[in-house]
């Protein structure tokens, strides 16, 4: 939270925006950026819409994902170029099956960018992974690069808690992503997806959600008004609430943000969320 007598339902919202993911290409959407330079062109009206922070995927000459860190150092770059520290940018480690944990940390430490969002059940899949998962968690924390954990489920934001209390995962404030409804039929999420990661939802947490299908704003709302951050994008989602295809991402992100005027919760620019989230590690 921005200050000790602010409550979480009233600060800031962070809201993030995952442009592309890892398997969606312009056939799915022709608006879907790819490129580099379309990158940061879609992150320059999302931030222009209210974005604060970009979950970002690159690909490859082949167009499939990509850990490559020049790739990466490549579309950061363009993003910089265009809008210098007015986005925070995240990038991932998503597995998508071709890469293992050694490869996911080794690209980190190879990018060292400013944020990166780290599956729990691909970096630390199991006991055997731990230590190796603990010299690289303790890492990001010296370097200072912000770390989201992501969870797909409630049994694994217990694993998670277990995880911090064992001392593997660090830092007093961990910022996380709850993802809604990634084993519903069909991957559409409802608003209701949320409850299971509230019973009890752990108090000493940053977190966010992301969502699938057209709901994927109203989950977004559950969540702001719950005190929650949210993220929306083509990665999971190119409906608008009324059921028609979002023209681009931007439109998903200004959806959203038209929102949050309702709950009260104004949106964080890339400054003010680097302070909300100065003491997550």
């Amino acid at each position: 939270m921005t200050s000790a007598d602010q409550p979480e339902a009233e600060a800031p919202l962070i809201l993030a925006v995952a442009p592309n993911g890892a398997r969606k290409t312009k056939a799915d959407h022709p608006a879907l950026p790819m490129t580099a330079d379309e990158i940061a062109e879609t992150a320059v009206a999302c931030q222009a819409a209210g974005a604060a922070m970009i979950h970002l995927h690159v690909r490859d000459r082949e167009g499939r994902h990509s850990l490559d860190p020049d790739i990466y150092r490549e579309t950061i770059d363009a993003i910089r170029r265009r809008l210098g520290d007015g986005l925070i940018v995240q990038v991932t480690t998503e597995a998508v099956g071709r890469y293992g944990p050694a490869e996911q940390m080794a690209a980190v430490r190879a990018i060292r960018p400013e944020a990166v969002s780290l599956a729990i059940k691909e970096i630390i899949p199991d006991a055997a992974a731990e230590p190796v998962a603990t010299d690289f968690l303790a890492w990001l924390a010296r370097e200072r690069i912000a770390p989201q954990y992501i969870l797909y489920s409630a049994e694994e934001l217990r694993r998670f808690e277990d995880l911090r209390r064992r001392g593997i995962v660090p830092g007093e404030r961990p910022f996380v992503l709850f993802v809604l409804g990634r084993y519903t039929p069909g991957q559409r999420s409802t608003p209701g997806d949320l409850l299971p990661f509230l019973n009890p939802l752990p108090v000493d947490i940053v977190w966010a959600v992301c969502a699938f299908g057209a709901r994927e704003t109203a989950c977004a709302l559950t969540a702001a008004g719950l005190g929650g951050h949210a993220r929306v994008g083509f990665e999971n989602n190119m409906k608008l609430a009324d059921g028609s295809i979002a023209s681009d991402n931007a439109a998903l992100v200004a959806q959203l943000a038209a929102g949050t005027a309702v709950l009260g919760r104004p949106l964080a620019d890339a400054e003010t969320a680097r302070a909300m989230l100065s003491d997550r590690a």
